[in-house]
């Protein structure tokens, strides 16, 4: 997620905030994930799409595929090139072409707002999981639902962002990497420091293009959705994400503490989400 100059804010109507379906967790690691039954006859098996976020990779899934895995369900972790809005849905879009079955597809952070023009088409997408994520409606950027208390709000770019130019870029458009401090006490603030500084040095640029490309699609209108929520999210604020569900009617899990990286940190209480959305549809 990212803040721009020219950033328009997304009103938030926060006082009366209505949350349907809403669980609370500790942030206390839990015990893993009940395994599906293959033996049920004749009944399709959801495969599990995961999208990862700005500053990420799909090695940010690392622990929810393993325990999805284990679990007996069928995953994919895919790449995301975080270049621009509209083609990274499409890059997507393709991929869940290739799918039998009922899809469920989760968003971390920017992948939220991949998936959620993703999914538009593809009638075999069931279920939307959002993991500290954007679901923007049509015409909202993602560098609009960062939330008015989000670091990269507050922040000038210049503090926030090493601006890398990339070939074939637009005018005035750069690739962004954050910046280590950023990255260690914001982003990742929940992980050991050690992991932490390893994840920023391997962190993937995200470009401005992608962060101010107006959303197309809103997939969260006809395709039920859950959304993970860490209290402790300085990324996305716990508050846009809040009001980004209530208006999904997505089922909400508010997990105590965390960071914008508890996929990381937590992957089981993660994944317990997703396991509710693939119940739903198998």
């Amino acid at each position: 997620m990212a803040r721009f100059p020219r950033r328009r804010d997304l009103p938030m109507a926060l006082a009366a905030v209505s949350i349907a379906a809403t669980t609370m967790v500790g942030a206390a690691p839990s015990s893993g994930v009940a395994h599906v039954d293959r033996a049920a006859a004749g009944q399709a098996k959801p495969t599990v799409v995961l999208v990862h976020g700005a500053w990420a990779d799909t090695s940010s899934w690392a622990g929810e595929v393993s325990l999805l895995r284990h679990a007996g369900y069928s995953v994919r972790a895919i790449g995301n090139p975080l270049q621009d809005l509209t083609t990274d849905a499409q890059t997507v879009n393709k991929f869940l072409q290739t799918i039998k079955g009922p899809i469920v597809l989760v968003g971390h952070s920017y992948g939220g707002s991949v998936i959620t023009n993703a999914a538009q088409g593809v009638g075999n997408v069931k279920a939307l999981v959002y993991v500290d994520a954007a679901a923007p409606a049509v015409g909202e950027t993602t560098a609009q639902l960062s939330g008015p208390t989000s670091v990269l709000t507050k922040g000038s770019p210049a503090d926030l962002y090493e601006a890398v130019p990339y070939p074939n870029a637009p005018p005035n458009a750069s690739a962004l990497y954050l910046k280590e401090n950023v990255f260690v006490s914001k982003f990742a603030s929940n992980l050991p420091r050690d992991q932490a500084v390893g994840l920023w040095a391997t962190q993937r640029a995200a470009t401005t293009v992608a962060f101010n490309t107006p959303s197309k699609y809103a997939a969260w209108k006809s395709i039920p959705s859950w959304y993970f929520i860490s209290s402790g999210d300085q990324i996305i604020t716990p508050a846009s994400e809040q009001e980004m569900a209530h208006r999904a009617g997505s089922k909400v899990t508010l997990y105590k503490g965390g960071s914008h990286l508890t996929l990381v940190s937590n992957p089981a209480a993660v994944t317990k989400v997703i396991q509710s959305a693939i119940s739903s549809v198998s």
